[in-house]
């Protein structure tokens, strides 16, 4: 699905001023986030507490965020929700602003862990959303097998091959093959690039769809019998009644963390600001995730969180899963990775 047909527009409108609190701020808050990702009724609690109009834009991967600025739309928004690595882009390609721990006063609410990060040092930028893992997961009453490597995949046992859904993401798609492959990110060597490059397109007939917002809805109808697909929507489609199992492969997993990020020329930067701080409270932070089914980077949300989303297994890996972000590679690498994904979707 590209992002236009995918694209929705959510609005909540604020309660008459007699019902907002006294934490008023008023106008209006524009956010651009991924896809099923944000509680319609925290958004409805911060427009209520501060008597904002919010509208939210969704997209469905970090490339289609950073592709829809690059074509015009910096400016419209006042916070999206990029990725660790695409935090890092956005920020060499100037389209960050920043804030001081002074305005952000909630900051001390940030894990340690999450606080010093490589994309974003300080926090000067962003404050942390959810993180969770990307794999994959299989439909138990289909396959039975071992899923204890990432060859379910990219080599699949006859009962998976043409029933995988990818993630139409070439970040996480092909980290996860240069996992399997034991080869490092952004390589430029020509002969790791050629292998790569073999093994999705090999894996590729065995593939039935690319897609990241139907990852979790083809293995809940069926429709795919294993995929790609992000820890909280496997814990979620669980949760809908697919007999599914989220796989820890022995070539790793993807760790990631999904940030709320202020825009440069955001048009109601004050009100940014206060979602920002909103979102780091304790209690909100547990709502995103009791909707989401990922971890908060906040601390003080456990009093606050539905037991079987802090108990799932998706969120409770083994203690000695391998794990990798992903990188965001020098532009002179990257155009050979681009080069890849794009000869892959053809």
């Amino acid at each position: 699905m590209t992002e236009n047909a995918m694209k929705t527009f959510l609005t909540t409108s604020a309660l008459a001023m007699g019902l907002a609190t006294g934490a008023t701020a008023e106008g209006s808050l524009s956010i651009y986030h991924w896809f099923e990702y944000m509680p319609q009724e925290l958004l409805d609690k911060f427009a209520r507490e501060y008597d904002v109009e919010v509208t939210m834009d969704t997209y469905d991967s970090n490339e289609a965020l950073l592709a829809s600025l690059k074509a015009g739309r910096l400016g419209s928004y006042d916070v999206a929700v990029p990725g660790d690595y695409m935090v890092k882009i956005l920020a060499q390609e100037g389209m960050l602003d920043t804030f001081t721990p002074e305005e952000m006063t909630n900051l001390g609410n940030v894990e340690d862990r999450w606080m010093d990060v490589d994309f974003d040092p300080g926090r000067q930028s962003s404050i942390p959303y959810q993180w969770g893992t990307t794999s994959y997961a299989v439909n138990r009453d289909v396959y039975d097998g071992p899923i204890d490597s990432l060859g379910v995949i990219f080599e699949p046992p006859e009962e998976l091959a043409g029933r995988i859904n990818v993630l139409d993401t070439s970040g996480e798609t092909l980290t996860l093959a240069s996992l399997y492959l034991g080869i490092p990110q952004c390589t430029p060597d020509r002969d790791q690039l050629k292998a790569l490059n073999a093994l999705v397109i090999g894996a590729k007939p065995a593939w039935a769809s690319f897609g990241s917002d139907v990852a979790k809805d083809v293995l809940v109808s069926g429709d795919a019998a294993a995929g790609m697909i992000w820890s909280g929507f496997s814990a979620k489609a669980r949760a809908e009644g697919a007999n599914v199992e989220y796989a820890f492969p022995k070539e790793g997993v993807i760790v990631w963390m999904d940030n709320v990020a202020l825009l440069r020329d955001a048009p109601n930067r004050d009100n940014a600001i206060k979602f920002m701080n909103f979102l780091l409270e304790p209690e909100n932070a547990a709502a995103v995730t009791n909707y989401a089914a990922y971890t908060s980077g906040v601390t003080g949300t456990e009093p606050y969180l539905e037991p079987e989303i802090a108990n799932s297994p998706e969120s409770n890996p083994p203690e000695n899963v391998k794990t990798a972000f992903v990188e965001a590679c020098p532009q002179e690498v990257q155009v050979l990775y681009d080069a890849i994904w794009t000869n892959l979707k053809k």
